[in-house]
């Protein structure tokens, strides 16, 4: 292979590799409180929230959601749905973007899906992309989130 065409093959490759995720991890406050619109039945187990969080560390500003959730929190089954936007600096970087959150707890087990909406990225933080995880110990949230941004 000739140099021209070398280079010209390392430099598609950068083009079409994508950006490596950066991990980043901190705490966050939540508040949750129960919205209007109350299920029409006594035995229709459905509920809706909003929520604001603090969030602290990398990840630092605040965010506010609306849940919905069906089943029964108090015998450990129920899942929610629930969109949430962050709005302030990630690494430096100033913006918004929203979280969407997909859970299911049963048996003691709990699944939790929280993925970047895309598009959903404004400011310095147009374009990013990811996932979240939540983990409480005693009454401690921490998130660590995975994500892509584009360069400067």
């Amino acid at each position: 292979m000739n140099t021209i065409a070398a280079i010209a093959l390392a430099t598609a490759t950068q083009a079409i590799t994508p950006a490596q995720p950066t991990e980043v991890k901190g705490t966050f406050d939540v508040k949750v409180t129960p919205a209007p619109g109350a299920p029409a039945t006594a035995d229709d187990n459905r509920g809706r929230m909003t929520f604001t969080k603090t969030f602290y560390g990398a990840l630092a500003g605040t965010g506010e959601g609306e849940m919905l959730t069906a089943g029964s929190p108090a015998t450990g089954t129920a899942g929610y749905v629930a969109l949430e936007r962050f709005t302030g600096t990630l690494a430096g970087r100033r913006g918004s973007f929203v979280m969407q959150h997909s859970g299911t707890m049963q048996a003691g087990r709990q699944d939790l899906a929280i993925v970047i909406a895309p598009g959903s990225g404004t400011g310095e933080l147009a374009g990013i992309a990811g996932t979240a995880t939540i983990d409480i110990e005693g009454k401690q949230h921490y998130y660590t989130l995975r994500y892509t941004l584009p360069a400067r």
